[in-house]
């Protein structure tokens, strides 16, 4: 990736004409619509990331009322991965065969908003929610005082366990980030073939928290606008140190593997604790045919605790959603988006456990009791986001954060690896 142009550069490119990327998408089937004289009408394209991020109930309501709304026009979803999808938006975005509304990670975002590659909305960010919308997410999604990506869905980390695993082992609910580190490593020594905590390695997620409540930082901005990696710092390394811990005794994860169906240890009791994002409630009670599970009568949760008590900073997973500068049907794309970001489309979406995009709609965040989604909001109230830099996503297509954590699962010196991580996220931040 050092020779690869940046993923701004790529975008900004337009005049290199590079080519649509369309392959690996998923189509869902669309229906011919009856057209109505004198009225615009056209074929949107909106591609949403992961197989059931979005769950289907939100992608049928979008697609029935804005063919309804429209007709004689036709929505089609396009299923991309979260895998190499900053290379991808950043080929596709830059085409003439761009789709119209993208999905991506609230991390990537600025890449996208800084380099001309999304429309902008400001004319329509009333219609959209207006301050009623998240404001990390709003801040993410903006450049120079304009909106061009507005929040989709946040998932404040949670920790689910078993609460029959934590009785079995002798342990209890964790007060502090010391306590959840050595409730892990004594599950781990004391149940056979059972993690403490499910923690693989290139999991960077669940291991800023651990930063962030030792006063450590990802990377500081300097008054000159130059930015400034802080995994070396003292504050950092003692973060780190516990991540360490977890990682190499506290947990069966792969030291390799990432966090993908992270639900699936937990929910056939190979796991006694998982760090995940609201949503995965739904993945661990109930398998992909909707039976009950292993944890199903037994899943306690809890916010992941401080380091001296409270709720920790957890990181602030979810989405933005922007359209792209080269639709060739705006006001329908616009049409799509207010769609997505109503309250009837936000309530699906916090209906299935994700929070919604919409502070007044918070509250409707499903959860099997009152006490999860009370845990959920206490999580969402600390999160926090890596730097809002546009070459932050570089940083992500590059793998330096897994690529580290990697390595410290494997018993690496701490110290020697975030010297040298520093070096390079601050050649990607300050290029």
């Amino acid at each position: 990736m050092k020779l690869k142009l940046s993923a701004v550069a790529l975008v900004g490119a337009s005049a290199l004409a590079l080519s649509a990327c369309g392959a690996n998408t998923t189509a869902e089937s669309t229906s011919d619509a009856t057209a109505s004289s004198g009225a615009a009408t056209g074929d949107i394209r909106v591609w949403l990331v992961g197989d059931t991020d979005t769950p289907q109930d939100a992608r049928d309501y979008l697609k029935k009322t804005f063919e309804e709304q429209n007709p004689g026009s036709t929505l089609t979803i396009e299923v991309q991965q979260w895998t190499g999808l900053v290379d991808k938006l950043t080929t596709s975005l830059s085409s003439n065969d761009s789709p119209d509304i993208v999905e991506m990670g609230n991390t990537q975002a600025a890449a996208f908003t800084s380099a001309g590659a999304l429309l902008d909305l400001s004319d329509i960010k009333d219609a959209l929610g207006g301050d009623d919308l998240l404001p990390g997410f709003v801040e993410a999604g903006s450049y120079d005082g304009k909106l061009f990506a507005a929040p989709y869905y946040s998932g404040a980390r949670v920790v689910f366990y078993n609460t029959e695993q934590y009785k079995e082992a002798g342990v209890e609910v964790p007060t502090t980030l010391d306590e959840y580190v050595s409730n892990a490593v004594t599950i781990n020594e004391k149940l056979d073939d059972v993690a403490g905590v499910w923690f693989p390695g290139k999991d960077w997620y669940n291991a800023l928290p651990f930063i962030w409540e030792n006063g450590g930082q990802i990377a500081v901005q300097n008054d000159d606008g130059s930015w400034d990696a802080q995994f070396s710092s003292a504050e950092s390394l003692a973060g780190i140190a516990q991540v360490q811990t977890l990682m190499t005794e506290g947990t069966t994860a792969p030291k390799d593997g990432d966090e993908t169906d992270a639900w699936v240890p937990l929910r056939t009791s190979k796991s006694a604790t998982l760090s995940a994002p609201s949503w995965a409630y739904w993945s661990i009670v109930a398998d992909e045919d909707g039976n009950d599970t292993d944890v199903t009568d037994s899943l306690g949760y809890f916010a992941l605790p401080g380091k001296d008590g409270g709720a920790a900073s957890v990181f602030a997973g979810g989405s933005n959603i922007g359209i792209s500068a080269k639709s060739a049907n705006v006001d329908l794309s616009k049409a799509a988006l207010e769609i997505m970001l109503s309250d009837e489309y936000q309530t699906i979406l916090a209906e299935n456990g994700l929070v919604p995009a919409k502070t007044s709609l918070g509250s409707k965040v499903a959860g099997a009791t009152p006490e999860l989604a009370s845990i959920i909001a206490e999580a969402a109230a600390s999160a926090k986001l890596t730097p809002a830099s546009p070459n932050w996503a570089e940083v992500e297509a590059q793998g330096l954060l897994q690529d580290f954590f990697v390595q410290v699962a494997n018993g690496g010196d701490a110290a020697t690896l975030a010297a040298e991580l520093d070096t390079k996220i601050e050649s990607i931040l300050n290029a």
